[in-house]
């Protein structure tokens, strides 16, 4: 919760008038390449008796799949912003909670009553009403109220398939997770390494004139660390609990966002950070409380 609700402070802070100085591609590269380090790091110092473990190209090639969606739902976020303004996307991104939860139903097989799709509702609720305009500016005379938001026919389109690959991406990681019985080290290995490749692929044919390491400060390489340690926890969360805590972990991630731009910006909290924590607290119950 910590490491997602300080993105995007983070990033704001690497901000340079206004604007984003370094390459997105270029810490989507470096933070896999991090999880990677990190996974053998994990191997050889807490797995080293398993180095010896045959691993096949069936435990392999999987990974190079979740590798793939994950890397085409990262260049897919970058571009599909061309054909809608940041508030929708931020308004629209929250369908994923919704995507994630029936393909989780669907291929893990994991029926969800009603009183936990009424839950996961309410996280998808907490979500939008905290895009809408958690947040002010003290010094914005605009209110959220007034929030305008724009998106095309095309940028409609590529939402639609951002949520449905990131669903996807996560309940079809959760599947190899568990099913292969393989340290979660050895298994994130063969992941980041895919992810490595695909991602450095990826950077490279979009690339521009810009160089790999331009605009980066020290704020940058705390997103760096602070996004590969989000991945590794990630993957403990799936292969030991499920995608459906991931969600929750995610949504409640925002109090831990609205705290640190409060803290760090002087912004102010409406009364929509209010609703959505009542729909989050609301949602936890549901979920976990009742019996």
């Amino acid at each position: 919760m910590a490491v997602y609700g300080s993105h995007a402070p983070l990033l704001t802070l690497c901000k340079v008038d206004g604007t984003i100085p370094f390459s997105s591609s270029s810490v989507v590269v470096l933070v896999e390449l991090t999880k990677l380090v990190l996974s053998l790091f994990f191997l050889l110092t807490w797995d080293r008796q398993l180095l010896g473990v045959a691993v096949s190209w069936h435990h392999v090639i999987p990974f190079a799949l979740s590798a793939l969606l994950y890397a085409a739902n990262n260049n897919l976020v970058v571009h599909m912003q061309l054909f809608m303004d940041p508030s929708t996307y931020q308004v629209l991104s929250n369908l994923k909670i919704v995507s994630t939860a029936l393909l989780y139903s669907l291929f893990l097989r994991q029926r969800l009553c009603m009183r936990k799709w009424l839950a996961l509702f309410l996280l998808m609720a907490a979500g939008v009403s905290y895009s809408l305009g958690g947040l002010q500016d003290p010094e914005d005379s605009s209110s959220p109220s007034r929030m305008q938001l724009h998106i095309t026919l095309v940028g409609l389109l590529l939402i639609s398939v951002y949520c449905l690959i990131s669903g996807l991406s996560a309940v079809y990681t959760e599947a190899i997770l568990k099913t292969q019985a393989l340290p979660l080290s050895l298994q994130n290995l063969v992941l980041y390494f895919f992810g490595v490749l695909l991602n450095l692929i990826g950077h490279f044919w979009s690339s521009t004139e810009r160089g790999f390491l331009e605009g980066f400060s020290s704020w940058v390489l705390v997103i760096v660390v602070s996004q590969a340690l989000n991945g590794l926890i990630m993957s403990v969360v799936m292969k030991h609990s499920s995608n459906i805590t991931r969600l929750f972990v995610i949504s409640c991630s925002i109090l831990v966002n609205a705290v640190l731009s409060v803290m760090l910006f002087n912004l102010q909290l409406t009364l929509l950070f209010f609703v959505a924590v009542l729909c989050i607290g609301l949602a936890v119950h549901l979920y976990y409380g009742v019996t």
